[in-house]
């Protein structure tokens, strides 16, 4: 079996550990910050196994220049950023156009479909089940229309086998107590899962890997170096490191470490979520909410209430903007009036965003040692144990446990 270093210690890289070390391989995971230290530490706490749209649609082609005239609203781009975005701008418009759309959708049921089966299997194998809540979802709205207008997506869902319920009255009440009477109707998403506190599970998680056999090191890896011996990683403080394989899990930061090892470039850039992490006792919210016209959710953890979400699309140098925060908190406390909102924290992070919505999944193309997986999005913690099946698979050899050619690093 392989030596193996994977650069990224969030979600994504603990899932992959776990699987490698139980399929036989030495796995060593190297991440400046820590474990779970930077995106995987403040998300939204979804397992949102029937997330199946991508952002990039035909819909929002429409609906994207009314949300940018709102620097506060769900989708954001800073004027000194635009520049920069222009070639994932005309990426991502090229992935809206239907088939490109209808091509991602399919992809995204076969890998939410896989994520599932080994996300709950990994929780079994690890025994963290209890930090699963599975209280469903239930999206809202604020008129007929609106829900009229979000029927195309969920029939997509329905095609899937993806069970649901549009509620209204006394079953909306029941889901929710407390709700603003502004919201007349809701999705309720049964299958939809929770964890109890993403930091906490990610790190659970890794206390199998390395039961497993997984070690950790903490440690700044500043560059990739390839040889007819293998390739090495090199870190700032301590030389390098050499391994059989070497699987890229570094989120937003990925291509930074890969643009000076090839011609290929990837359109990956930095969806900026922000949100606010409420005392436990704010309101009793009985599973996650979700806002969609507003572009937040909000999530019951076992620490307090998360209201976050909304994306700005700003790299990962611009300095943070909390007004985003708090107007997703003032909306929040509109929508449940009853929801107490002093003695937040408030938090950003860097999700990691392919114009398609699809993660990068595979070798990089000058060199089969070098394993790509990064590119979730807002997906990461969902899709974390499909990652690391498929990479597991890659790098012993075998056959991926489903066709990733959409996920190829070159597709673009």
């Amino acid at each position: 079996m392989s030596r193996i270093i994977i650069i990224g210690g969030g979600i994504v890289g603990i899932a992959t550990a776990a699987l490698l070390c139980e399929a036989g391989h030495e796995v060593t995971v190297i991440d400046r910050s820590g474990l779970a230290r930077e995106t995987s530490r403040g998300n939204a706490a979804a397992l949102a196994f029937s997330d199946i749209m991508p952002l990039a649609s035909p819909k929002i082609l429409f609906r994207a220049p009314k949300w940018l005239l709102d620097p506060l609203g769900p989708l954001s781009i800073r004027p000194s950023y635009l520049p920069r975005l222009t070639p994932w701008l005309w990426q991502f418009w090229k992935a809206s156009l239907p088939a490109r759309y209808q091509a991602s959708i399919v992809m995204q049921t076969a890998l939410m479909r896989l994520a599932e089966a080994e996300m709950m299997a990994l929780v079994e194998r690890a025994g963290i089940s209890g930090m699963v809540r599975h209280d469903g979802s239930l999206e809202l709205y604020e008129s007929e229309a609106e829900l009229k207008a979000a029927s195309s997506g969920w029939q997509q869902r329905e095609r899937a086998g993806i069970a649901f319920e549009h509620v209204h009255g006394a079953r909306l009440n029941d889901l929710q107590p407390g709700l603003s009477s502004r919201f007349v109707a809701g999705t309720f998403v049964p299958g939809w899962k929770t964890v109890s506190e993403p930091q906490a599970f990610a790190l659970a998680l890794w206390d199998h890997a390395q039961r497993c056999g997984a070690v950790f090191e903490k440690a700044e890896v500043v560059g990739i170096e390839r040889s007819a011996t293998g390739p090495s990683v090199r870190l700032a403080d301590s030389g390098a490191r050499q391994a059989d394989q070497i699987v890229i899990c570094a989120g937003a930061w990925s291509t930074r470490l890969i643009d000076p090892l090839t011609r290929l470039r990837i359109p990956l850039d930095t969806e900026r979520g922000y949100n606010t992490t409420l005392p436990a006792g704010a309101f009793d919210l009985k599973r996650q909410l979700i806002f969609g016209n507003h572009g937040f959710v909000m999530t019951p953890l076992e620490t307090g209430i998360r209201v976050g979400g909304a994306v700005e699309l700003g790299g990962l140098d611009l300095p943070p903007n909390f007004a985003r925060s708090k107007s997703m908190l003032d909306k929040a406390s509109a929508f449940l009036p009853g929801l107490k909102t002093t003695d937040g924290v408030e938090w950003m992070g860097f999700r990691p965003s392919m114009p398609d919505s699809l993660p990068v999944i595979g070798a990089l193309p000058e060199d089969p040692s070098i394993l790509l997986a990064f590119g979730n999005g807002h997906l990461g913690l969902t899709q974390a144990a499909a990652m690391g099946r498929l990479i597991t698979d890659l790098a012993s050899g075998h056959t991926p446990s489903i066709d990733i050619t959409a996920c190829r690093p070159d597709r673009f």
